[in-house]
């Protein structure tokens, strides 16, 4: 059960984001993220850890996006203020998958070669989606497809670590044991 509250929870709080950014309520998808967090944080072990775990896999994504925003290869239409830095709305989607790491897609957690290739496919896909309803801009996309697939190669085995490292669904009973 709570895989699939994950998993509805992780879609419609996405597309609350795409599409509210797409039609110029950059808001409305970090609101929908926040709701998203708040029922993810309700049903975990120990919140403190798994929020811990969400803010640090934000800011990797805001850092990422942030080098695609500031070498041109990605153009957001609204959100950004400061000059540079991703929009707030893209720092809430990282946030947002990040709920999903310790529960539907744990069972990425043991297999980072699967990881590995699962993000090079899919991390790309995503800003594909984003861009095909105008919620960003892809300048050059052979160039930034092959830059995100490369990226998302190791950034979705380190993530899936950081999960196992900060895994708030496991009781604290569970964790001590070796």
């Amino acid at each position: 059960m709570n895989v699939l509250i994950n998993v509805v929870a992780f879609k419609i709080a996405w597309l609350a984001t795409i599409f509210g950014s797409a039609n110029g309520l950059p808001m409305l998808g970090p609101i929908a993220v926040l709701m998203a967090v708040i029922v993810h944080l309700w049903r975990v072990d120990i919140a403190v850890q798994e929020l811990r775990l969400l803010i640090v896999v934000g800011l990797i994504g805001l850092f990422w996006d942030s080098v695609m925003l500031s070498t041109g290869l990605l153009v957001y239409p609204n959100g950004i203020f400061i000059s540079g830095i991703a929009p707030y709305w893209m720092f809430s989607l990282w946030v947002l998958f990040a709920t999903t790491l310790n529960v539907s897609l744990r069972w990425l957690r043991d297999r980072p070669v699967l990881a590995a290739l699962m993000g090079a496919v899919f991390g790309p896909m995503s800003y594909m989606a984003g861009a095909s309803v105008g919620a960003v801009k892809i300048n050059d996309p052979t160039t930034v497809y092959a830059i995100l697939s490369l990226s998302w190669l190791f950034l979705l085995p380190l993530v899936a670590h950081l999960s196992k490292q900060m895994d708030g669904m496991q009781t604290a009973a569970e964790k001590s044991v070796p």
